[in-house]
C-alpha cells in the first residue's frame, strides 16, 4: 500500500471515525499552514492595493526578533523555530493513537543515503528553475522582493538561518504532503483531489510573496506530491527542501548588495 492512500491501521486498533480524522485535519492545519496560508491572503490584498508595484515592495523573511540585542534575538529565533514544529509532534500523536508513527510517512532514518541523493537531485533541478521563474516574475510585476534573510551580522546568523531552513522543510512535507495525503485518502478523497489540495495548500501560505510565489510553490506542490506517491517518503522532500532553503537563505546573507542579478529590498 502507498502511503497516504488508505487508513493503514494496525491490527486491534480501534479506527477513529470520519469526522474525528476531519476535524483533526481542520485542527492540525488550522494551528499550522492552513493559518499560514490565510495570513499570506491577507498580506497579498494589502500587497495589491497599495500605491505601487509588487516588485517595489519587500518579504522580509528570518527578521531579527530584537534588533540591537543579539542575545535576546538569538532566544526569539530558537522559541520561534521550536514552536513551529508543535503542530508536527501534533501529526505525530495522532498517528500514534492509530498504532502507526511518523515512519508511516516515510520520515525517519531508516534510508539515509537515498533520501539524501534524491533530495539533493530535486533540489538542484528545482533551485535552478525556481530562481529564473522569482526572478522572471519579480521582473514582470507579479513578485514582491523576497528578501530572504536580514539577521544581525552576529555568531549565530548562520546556524540559525540553517534551522529556520530545516525547521521549514520538516513542517511543510510533514503536514502537507505526508499527512495530508494519509488523511485525505482516509476521507476518500480521489487521488487527484488531494494533489490538487496540497498543491493549492502550499501555493497558498506563499501568496504573500506574490501570485509568482502562489504559482511556483504550488507547482512545486505537484512534483513533490507525485514523487512522494512514487516514494512513499517525505524524507527526501524533507533534505530537498531543506537545502533549497539553506541556499536561499544563506546564499542570500552572502551574495546580497555582492552580485547585480540578485534583487534586495
Amino acid at each position: 500500500m502507498v502511503a497516504g492512500s488508505g487508513d493503514g491501521l494496525g491490527d486491534g486498533v480501534e479506527r477513529p471515525t470520519r469526522r474525528i480524522l476531519r476535524d483533526e485535519t481542520i485542527l492540525v492545519l488550522a494551528l499550522s499552514l492552513g493559518a499560514s496560508g490565510v495570513s499570506a491572503l491577507i498580506s497579498f490584498i494589502g500587497s495589491v492595493t497599495k500605491p505601487g508595484g509588487l516588485k517595489d515592495q519587500a518579504a522580509t523573511l528570518n527578521a531579527s526578533a530584537a534588533p540591537g540585542r543579539p542575545w535576546l534575538d538569538l532566544a526569539w529565533q530558537l522559541f520561534g523555530i521550536a514552536t513551529a514544529l508543535v503542530p508536527v509532534a501534533l501529526v505525530a500523536h495522532f498517528l500514534l493513537r492509530e498504532g502507526r508513527s511518523l515512519r508511516t510517512l516515510g520520515f525517519d532514518r531508516t534510508r539515509p543515503w537515498p533520501d539524501l541523493g534524491r533530495g539533493a537531485a530535486i533540489a538542484a533541478v528545482i533551485g535552478s528553475t525556481g530562481i529564473a521563474f522569482y526572478l522572471a516574475a519579480r521582473g514582470l510585476g507579479f513578485n514582491l522582493t523576497v528578501v530572504p534573510e536580514a539577521l544581525p551580522g552576529v555568531w549565530w546568523k548562520y546556524p540559525v538561518l540553517v534551522l529556520s531552513a530545516v525547521q521549514n522543510a520538516v513542517l511543510e512535507e510533514v503536514i502537507v504532503v505526508g499527512y495530508l495525503l494519509r488523511r485525505l485518502g482516509q476521507l476518500g478523497w480521489a487521488p487527484g483531489a488531494a494533489l490538487v489540495a496540497s498543491a493549492v495548500l502550499r501555493g497558498s501560505y506563499h501568496l504573500y510573496q506574490g501570485v509568482g510565489g502562489f504559482l511556483g510553490n504550488m507547482v512545486m506542490g505537484v512534483v513533490f506530491v507525485w514523487l512522494y506517491r512514487r516514494w512513499g517518503r517525505v524524507g527526501p522532500l524533507v533534505v530537498a527542501h531543506s537545502l533549497l532553503d539553506i541556499g536561499a537563505f544563506v546564499g542570500y546573507a552572502l551574495l546580497a548588495g555582492k552580485v547585480g542579478w540578485l534583487p534586495t529590498a
